[in-house]
């Protein structure tokens, strides 16, 4: 990506260092993830790996659920999941030492950041609607946020109740190591997939789709709905993606690869089959590899909102 010219966002908020004190947490919340019961005591080291194969794609925070928000069924892992010193991070609690490498990290996401915004500000206006740009918070092991306290194992998420994104840079290690989708593209579009949830927000699709789980006839059929919203956000992700090269040039060579590879990487399926050795389509909360490409490289094609209407297709 041509990104170091590009202007920064000023709509970042740095907690990074942070990290709260044990406690108050989600710790013994029963719930599930990506179709794996959580039993209601914790997780244990296994069990938190499990989990955090799982937790890498969730779009917004786990509390939500409990808490009335967003519509994704969401569940969170104790202390030794962001313990773990194969990641890196920093014990709960602990001040994180600032690397060079982090900082240019935060000046990256700050940089695509604030070029989401001006995708969504045009198109917002070509809508004769005004886009509200979303803020995204910087964290290092846990976080309190609108929705309640996060963790870093549950991945990136974005929380509609303070229109905030929530990221611990130390994921990108995760998704270049574990899930073997390195590339500064397929860091971009990991923050571009929860602006596209803020972007539904805004438009009042999120609303739509919690009413409509509300009403369904059984877990499947929520989960199906939830599938769509996430499918969606891959494809305003796409949007962004196609934005960016032709408005700005920002991409490069290998780019779009490198978002699809992300992309194919985090479906439900291959998760569930890491984690577990086999697949329960029902259980999907994000959707499959596959479908997971095809909505990115829709929006990413196009360009148009028109083109990502999930909800409308027989077709995922």
């Amino acid at each position: 990506m041509r990104w170091q010219d590009g202007r920064e966002s000023e709509n970042v908020e740095d907690r990074r260092g942070q990290g709260g004190l044990g406690g108050g947490g989600f710790g013994g919340l029963g719930g599930r993830g990506g179709g794996i019961r959580i039993g209601p005591g914790g997780l244990g080291v296994g069990g938190a790996i499990v989990l955090l194969l799982v937790s890498m794609v969730l779009g917004v925070d786990p509390t939500v659920l409990l808490g009335g928000g967003e519509p994704a069924d969401r569940t969170t892992a104790d202390q030794s999941t962001a313990d773990q010193s194969t990641t890196g991070r920093t014990r709960v609690g602990e001040a994180a030492p600032r690397s060079q490498a982090d900082d240019e990290l935060k000046r990256f996401v700050s940089v695509v950041l604030a070029d989401t915004e001006d995708t969504w500000q045009g198109l917002f206006q070509q809508m004769g609607r005004q886009y509200q740009d979303p803020t995204l918070v910087l964290f290092t092991g846990t976080v309190s946020s609108g929705c309640g306290r996060a963790q870093a194992a549950m991945g990136p998420f974005y929380c509609p109740m303070d229109r905030k994104l929530y990221i611990d840079l130390g994921f990108y290690r995760e998704l270049r190591d574990r899930f073997q989708a390195p590339g500064d593209f397929a860091q971009a579009y990991v923050i571009a997939h929860e602006v596209g949830h803020h972007v539904q927000n805004l438009l009042g699709i999120s609303d739509k789709v919690q009413a409509a789980q509300q009403q369904a006839r059984g877990q499947a059929e929520a989960n199906a709905l939830s599938v769509r919203l996430e499918l969606q956000a891959d494809c305003f992700a796409g949007i962004w993606g196609n934005h960016a090269n032709r408005d700005r040039r920002m991409l490069e060579p290998g780019d779009v690869e490198e978002a699809l590879t992300a992309a194919s990487a985090i479906g439900d399926d291959r998760l569930q089959r890491q984690a577990r050795g086999t697949v329960s389509p029902d259980s999907f909360t994000h959707g499959s590899s596959a479908q997971r490409v095809r909505w990115f490289r829709t929006g990413m094609e196009s360009g148009r909102l028109e083109a990502c209407d999930t909800f409308g297709t027989d077709r995922l």
